[in-house]
């Protein structure tokens, strides 16, 4: 592969080289090489690709669902490598699957496991803002009636976003058919934090009743706004959005 130079980058074939973007730099190489399609769908020693081009179309098709699931905690926000880092955590949670031959792994089976129920919640979904660093405080989740306490919660050891002046805090409860792809989202009411607001605990629950089939997974959300004549405005950047997951059941 080699780096193009000139004033108009080329797209295309010509005299059996390939010229295309990658990573948004126009690239070359030499064209040809590789698998046909005819190939990999017939050839005994494809196997191994047909098996894994098949794992891989699932695990995409869950994470563009799981993705789509979680959109209102950051909605107007675009975290760098989502796609990527899920598509690493469904990979895992497919390889749990001991029920099925390699090529028919499925996502929902790891999830149905132990180890795949600590791994969907120990991810760190929003690493430039982790819900934990933000939030230092106790939870305690109760999955029987969906409600969340968060104890001694003291605005002077949050980590506030600099020129934040609030913060929301929601639970949303999600609950996703990692068979199906179908899955609702319920959610709280806010707490709005400033950074003068008193320790105390809190209590956050779902305002419509949790119902649907699938795994439930308490989600919190948390974002810093801005104050802009008495209006409020999403802070820009990463980390001024994120969420974790609370508990699972």
């Amino acid at each position: 592969m080699a780096k193009q130079k000139g004033i108009i980058p080329l797209t295309g074939t010509i005299g059996g080289i390939n010229f295309y973007y990658l990573n948004g730099k126009p690239v070359a190489r030499r064209a040809g090489g590789g698998f046909n399609g005819k190939a990999i769908k017939e050839k005994a020693s494809m196997q191994r690709v047909r098996e894994n081009g098949s794992e891989f179309g699932h695990c995409s098709q869950v994470n563009k669902a799981f993705r789509r699931s979680l959109y209102p905690f950051y909605a107007g926000h675009t975290f760098t490598h989502f796609h990527s880092r899920l598509m690493a955590l469904f990979t895992k949670l497919k390889d749990l699957d001991a029920a099925h031959d390699r090529g028919k792994r499925r996502v929902a089976n790891g999830v149905a496991t132990t180890s795949g129920k600590r791994l969907l919640e120990h991810f760190t979904y929003t690493p430039d803002c982790p819900l934990n660093n933000v939030l230092p405080f106790s939870y305690q989740y109760t999955a029987t009636n969906y409600t969340l306490k968060i104890l001694d919660l003291d605005s002077s050891q949050v980590h506030w976003v600099k020129g934040a002046h609030l913060l929301s805090i929601t639970l949303g409860i999600l609950v996703f058919d990692f068979e199906t792809l179908a899955f609702s989202l319920f959610e709280s009411e806010p707490i709005w934090l400033t950074p003068e607001t008193v320790k105390q605990d809190y209590s956050l629950s779902p305002i419509q009743t949790v119902h649907g089939s699938g795994v439930s997974i308490a989600f919190l959300g948390i974002r810093f706004y801005q104050l802009v004549n008495r209006e409020r405005y999403v802070l820009h950047g990463n980390d001024a959005v994120g969420f974790g997951v609370v508990g699972i059941a």
